[in-house]
């Protein structure tokens, strides 16, 4: 059986509905043709991640900067240790063989 994929515009409308408390989950998991446990995950997600929608442009990029930061050092730290380990491995084969 195949999976089907949903749009996050299809889920949040989903949510949405969910959220009015107008139908029962049943009501609308019928309606949108999902299973009803998917509803409300879809509509527990929304509610957990809903305070991220007015999380200020300045921590957003602040923090998203000092992550790509650190994942460049990390980068630039594996570099090093590969060009070294390529160093030493060629010298120890060349001693070996």
């Amino acid at each position: 059986m195949k999976r089907r994929k949903f749009s996050s515009k299809m889920k949040a409308q989903v949510a949405l509905e969910a959220i009015k408390n107008d139908s029962t989950v049943e009501e609308l998991a019928q309606r949108f043709n999902v299973h009803p446990s998917q509803v409300r995950t879809w509509k527990s997600d929304f509610l957990i991640n809903a305070e991220k929608v007015f999380i200020k442009d300045g921590h957003k990029g602040e923090c998203d900067e000092r992550h790509l930061a650190q994942l460049e050092r990390k980068v630039g730290q594996q570099a090093i240790e590969i060009d070294f380990l390529k160093k030493n491995f060629t010298r120890y084969r060349k001693e070996n063989v």
